[in-house]
């Protein structure tokens, strides 16, 4: 039996994942940068994972009762992500691959949640919809390669769910805390509902939100639930295109949004009708985690590769630049 450590660091997470080359998971450790008022500042959290990357690691281990001189492969997560973020995972998964002197391998975060998605739920062929705070996109494999069949074409449904709660006046991360407060929300308030093709844009959304909230003519308890309401809707229809349009029958959801009930819910009703089937792992599983990041790597070095410690961090690695070598 090999064992593979993951290091997640492309946000506000800092991860460290023990898994098997059977998919066991030994281990899911993580700490993440919070706020009470505000957001990220890429500096603050780069600096909280060079804070916590000891204790967390120290953390794995001792819930795997492994140590690391029995790890065969050191993984991180390379790209896509924040550049503060990614550098201190990559430097922590440098320094152990060569004290250590094992295999190294930077995996892509996209991919990753989507292996980790089809591990859990046993799903065979899968569209993903990531749903997280810098990614939106509706992914599968197709042709040889992983094709993105619909993404966002500003920011991340995360990100606007974010900035939504901090106009709300919520801490950060917003969504959790936007989920209970749209539970106590009974009107829907029409907002701008911006579809282009397979295509999301949540930028004017935004801006219709603020002003909603400014008017004071609202509850924010209304508006919570107009906007989940909203951008779940947008979301699920371009999953629900991306579904007839491959002609697969099985959607996986994953990143942070996609924790929310709501969403799945309505990801569940949406396969239902069509006679698809909606899976979504665990919750320690849809955010950010080490253990996908783990299981990525050992695909991928099962299929050969293996990085050099030079190898640069990739902020804005997309999903379909990806050499897919392990299917």
């Amino acid at each position: 039996m090999k064992l593979i450590l993951g290091i997640e660091t492309t946000a506000h997470t800092f991860g460290v994942g023990i898994v098997t080359d059977k998919g066991e998971i030994l281990a899911n450790a993580k700490d993440s940068f919070t706020t009470n008022k505000g957001g990220m500042i890429p500096a603050e959290v780069g600096e909280h994972h060079f804070d916590v990357w000891q204790k967390v690691l120290d953390d794995a281990l001792h819930k795997a009762k492994k140590r690391l001189k029995d790890i065969e492969l050191f993984v991180y997560s390379r790209g896509p992500g924040i550049g503060n973020c990614l550098r201190v995972g990559a430097f922590v998964a440098r320094c152990l691959a060569l004290k250590y002197e094992k295999p190294l391998v930077g995996v892509n975060h996209c991919i990753a949640h989507l292996s980790i998605g089809a591990l859990r739920t046993k799903a065979k062929d899968p569209i993903l919809l990531y749903a997280s705070g810098a990614n939106t996109q509706v992914i599968a494999f197709q042709a040889g390669k992983y094709r993105v069949f619909g993404e966002t074409l500003d920011q991340g449904v995360g990100n606007f769910i974010d900035s939504a709660a901090r106009e709300l006046g919520l801490g950060f991360p917003g969504g959790p805390l936007l989920e209970k407060l749209a539970v106590n929300g009974h009107k829907f308030i029409e907002l701008p509902y911006t579809v282009k093709g397979m295509d999301v844009s949540f930028g004017g959304l935004f801006t219709n939100v603020k002003q909603k909230i400014d008017s004071k003519k609202f509850t924010k308890e209304d508006i919570a639930f107009s906007i989940q309401e909203t951008v779940f809707a947008m979301l699920v229809e371009v999953a629900e295109r991306a579904l007839a349009h491959t002609g697969k029958k099985e959607l996986v959801l994953g990143g942070g949004v996609a924790c929310n009930a709501r969403l799945q819910e309505m990801c569940r009703s949406m396969c239902d009708e069509r006679g698809a089937q909606s899976f979504c792992p665990e919750r320690e599983f849809l955010v950010d985690n080490g253990a996908m990041i783990a299981w990525q790597g050992w695909l991928e070095c099962k299929a050969g590769k293996k990085d050099k410690i030079s190898d640069k961090i990739l902020p804005y690695w997309r999903t379909d630049d990806v050499e897919v070598e392990w299917l």
